[in-house]
């Protein structure tokens, strides 16, 4: 990726358009950063040569955890969510909606641990780290969707936006859960 970051701004600086130039690469470099790089973590997981589980089940533990977390957060939230985090950026999104839906998530991490070379306790942690990362990826998008004045990243599921929508948290977890199983468990 390294390689590819420092072609693409090198390539349109021989093109020689200087305008908007920093803006341009910017935008192809965080594009590809979010969209290819950062959610190939995921199928990379298949990769790993596991002393315990499969790459099969770190997929899905990392899915099920990550994704119960965006839902558990928003019905924490109209439950019991009055305070807002960042509602320039994320309106919608409140302290104890975040609280309880990424300690929620965790404990089904806990719960899932079987599906993982983690023990309950370490499943408990990395599922805390990985919503968490989930939670900010969310945020830092919805900041991008509010710069470019974007309200869904596509119209593909109809009342959810479109697949990065969908996928927002997992762009920024991903990365996270890889290098911990890679680093520790691999």
């Amino acid at each position: 990726p390294v390689y590819g970051f420092l072609f693409l701004p090198i390539l349109a600086a021989i093109c020689g358009d200087a305008a908007y130039f920093l803006e341009r690469s910017t935008k192809i470099q965080w594009a590809l950063m979010i969209c290819v790089f950062c959610i190939s973590h995921i199928p990379a997981l298949l990769l790993l040569d596991l002393k315990q589980g499969s790459g099969m089940e770190l997929m899905l533990f990392l899915i099920l955890v990550v994704q119960s977390s965006d839902v558990l957060q928003y019905v924490w939230g109209k439950l019991l969510g009055k305070r807002k985090i960042a509602p320039s950026i994320s309106p919608s999104k409140t302290v104890v909606g975040f609280a309880g839906g990424v300690l929620s998530a965790s404990v089904l991490a806990a719960c899932l641990h079987h599906l993982t070379p983690f023990g309950a306790v370490g499943a408990f942690f990395i599922g805390l780290a990985v919503c968490m990362m989930g939670f900010l990826g969310g945020l830092v998008m919805s900041a991008i969707k509010r710069d470019l004045g974007v309200k869904d990243w596509g119209y593909m599921i109809s009342g959810h936006g479109g697949m990065l929508d969908r996928m927002d948290s997992l762009c920024f977890a991903a990365p996270i859960f890889f290098h911990i199983v890679r680093y520790f468990y691999a």
